[in-house]
């Protein structure tokens, strides 16, 4: 039982948990005309990394602050339900931006407030406070930094009590030299909240409203003000430009590494991957370097995906073998798949069992059966092809004719010779052979020898061209 609980009288409600993320800063070291929490880490906004946050917070409800771009920001998350939305104009400081939320939040429960550009901030890091909070506290979130140059520092008492937070600007010689540092996360009881806002006062250095100065309020009413320290300095990085942004991106990519090697995935170097989404392995996954996966991907057991391969929106079967090289986004593939090197799938491929698509071939929008076979430099669109094909190098499918695409079917054991053209629709019939060199037309029947070549002459005492010789002075 924590401290808070021990207050609560036997069989009361929970106090009511509202989150307040401020996210209207311009972010202008970002030099973007992105809006600084629209900025992407690991493949997605920054706002969406703390919002994650939030939603891991059982029943959290979560009032947004925008600012700068807040239309782009209301754009980007409006198919979320369960965010509200507040707008700070003119920005004038963390204080006056809560302000702005007060009117959305419930007086009977608690406020935890998070920043837009603090994404890695992790839900049981913030649990003491949210107990320190339900107990009738104000609990801020601090931090030891070697260099906290720029922060804000937390003053505490001889007992060790947080009696006031300064701003960097406004503190004295002897404050700088302190190195625990305000987060500026921190929780308190949202009616207690609410009024400290509203009598904040901007006579500091930037003339802005702190939030910083509610530690002063409530110390004015006998509450108490616990500081809780955050183990993982990681957590609490913020981002005000590129080169900060950057950094963070590696944290994120190395939690990401750490996750799937502790569930058995082996990453033959996990500084060089980078997941932008969801990857669900099964046993026995190994994954070499250089890879890029966005969207989500699922890669069964036993499925190695060689160096420098990108993965979208795709599910890999079992024991399949994704070369070096090779781009797959919105495929799936069957078991025991050989792809690649070099290969491409685009959106709408679907491969069966044992299927091999080869270097510089390109599938797109088809259905590939059991055992067939693309092996070299080939382009497969909007076709169906059946099982045990094999089509041979530089097949083209013709499937657009300039205004509407059109498809071809190749049924089961069917042999496409090299350097053949279907031009569709088009349709070959079961165990059909086209010779290499096809420009198929019309339908090639079942089981015969399908050719279209032009006939074959050789000219006697032909001369080839020869270039005249310069003249020369």
């Amino acid at each position: 039982m924590t401290n808070a609980d021990s207050h609560r009288a036997p069989g009361a409600r929970e106090a009511a948990l509202q989150v307040v993320v401020l996210a209207a800063g311009k972010g202008t070291r970002m030099r973007s005309r992105l809006p600084k929490v629209l900025q992407p880490l690991a493949g997605r906004p920054l706002l969406a990394h703390v919002l994650d946050t939030a939603h891991a917070l059982h029943d959290a409800r979560c009032v947004v602050v925008v600012g700068h771009g807040a239309q782009q920001v209301r754009a980007v998350f409006a198919a979320n339900g369960q965010l509200a939305f507040r707008e700070q104009e003119p920005q004038l400081g963390t204080g006056h931006a809560v302000l702005q939320a007060c009117p959305a939040l419930d007086d009977a429960g608690i406020v935890l407030v998070l920043y837009g550009d603090v994404p890695l901030v992790r839900a049981q890091t913030l649990q003491p406070l949210l107990d320190a909070a339900r107990g009738g506290a104000l609990a801020v979130l601090t931090v030891l930094l070697e260099q906290p140059d720029g922060y804000g520092r937390i003053v505490r008492d001889a007992q060790g009590r947080v009696t006031r937070i300064v701003e960097h600007k406004d503190a004295t010689p002897a404050e700088h030299a302190i190195r625990e540092v305000n987060s500026g996360i921190l929780a308190a009881p949202a009616a207690a909240l609410k009024r400290w806002v509203g009598a904040l006062r901007n006579d500091n250095a930037q003339a802005e409203y702190y939030l910083t100065d509610v530690v002063q309020m409530a110390q004015a009413e006998g509450l108490p003000v616990q500081g809780v320290v955050a183990g993982d300095a990681e957590e609490l990085m913020g981002v005000n430009d590129r080169l900060q942004l950057a950094q963070l991106e590696r944290v994120v990519q190395r939690r990401h590494a750490e996750r799937l090697m502790r569930e058995g995935v082996t990453l033959l170097d996990p500084a060089r991957i980078d997941l932008r989404g969801e990857l669900v392995c099964g046993q026995d996954v190994r994954i070499d370097v250089g890879c890029v996966f966005e969207g989500r991907v699922e890669l069964a057991d036993g499925v190695h995906v060689g160096p420098h391969c990108v993965l979208r929106d795709c599910r890999i079967g079992a024991e399949s073998r994704i070369e070096a090289f090779s781009h797959l986004d919105g495929a799936s593939c069957g078991e025991g798949a050989r792809i690649g090197p070099y290969a491409r799938l685009r959106p709408g491929s679907e491969l069966a069992r044992d299927v091999h698509i080869g270097n510089f071939t390109e599938v797109k929008n088809s259905r590939i059966g059991d055992g067939s076979k693309a092996n070299h430099l080939s382009y497969v669109g909007d076709t169906t092809v059946g099982e045990r094909v094999n089509i041979g190098a530089g097949t083209i499918t013709c499937n657009y004719d300039g205004a509407a695409k059109h498809r071809t079917v190749i049924e089961d054991d069917a042999f496409i010779g090299s350097d053949t053209q279907l031009v569709a629709p088009v349709r070959v019939g079961k165990g059909a052979t086209l010779g290499a060199g096809t420009t198929l037309t019309r339908d090639a029947p079942a089981g015969q020898l399908t050719v279209s070549r032009a006939r074959q002459v050789s000219i006697v005492n032909w001369a080839r061209p020869q270039k005249k010789p310069s003249n020369e002075s």
